[in-house]
């Protein structure tokens, strides 16, 4: 290892999934992919952009918090952007491990305020703030020019769809309605019946 500018690879825990030491002295904003059913003790991995197949695997606390500001259809949360945190006081059998908490969540008009279980007979105040997501950038018009006639070949000869070009642009900037509508295909005299 030659480069030290940025030593967090090195405490990096190895695990198949995100952990509260990944987000020690730091905060990460992730954008929701996809939402999995996962095994009983951890219901639910969700999957977001960059997560390395390390997903977020959220506590009964934070699951209730997700439900409470999202809905309870884990479909509908791709496309959503939450911001993660260690808190170092969260206890597991009594003795603080710290876990991962969210501060805030996207698509929501205003801070939420619930009481959640700490303990069987202890409930305690959480807060989330909204999370104010910037506009994606334009796709560059001078770039759409110049690849669209190989977008166009790809969905002709059938080794892309329509809807996978445009989600591959997308990886780079929105596309305009405008620029969607060039990406339609029209039939030679031999496609026709």
């Amino acid at each position: 290892m030659s480069d030290v500018s940025n030593l967090r690879d090195t405490i990096a825990p190895k695990s198949d999934q995100m952990n509260a030491d990944d987000l020690i002295g730091t905060t990460k904003t992730i954008k929701v992919t996809a939402v999995k059913a996962g095994a009983p003790d951890q219901p639910i991995a969700i999957h977001y952009e960059g997560d390395d197949g390390k997903p977020y695997k959220p506590c009964k606390s934070m699951r209730r918090v997700l439900i409470f500001a999202w809905g309870d259809d884990g479909r509908q949360w791709a496309g959503k952007s939450m911001t993660l945190y260690c808190c170092p006081e969260v206890k597991f059998g009594g003795v603080k491990v710290g876990g991962i908490r969210i501060s805030h969540l996207s698509d929501i008009e205003k801070a939420i305020d619930l009481s959640l279980t700490v303990t069987r007979a202890k409930r305690q105040p959480y807060h989330v703030k909204p999370l104010v997501v910037a506009a994606p950038a334009a796709y560059p018009a001078d770039v759409f020019a110049e690849k669209l006639p190989a977008m166009i070949g790809a969905i002709e000869s059938g080794k892309m769809t329509r809807d996978a070009v445009i989600a591959h642009c997308e990886k780079t900037g929105t596309l305009s309605d405008a620029m969607k509508a060039r990406l339609v295909v029209t039939p030679t005299e031999e496609d026709e019946f």
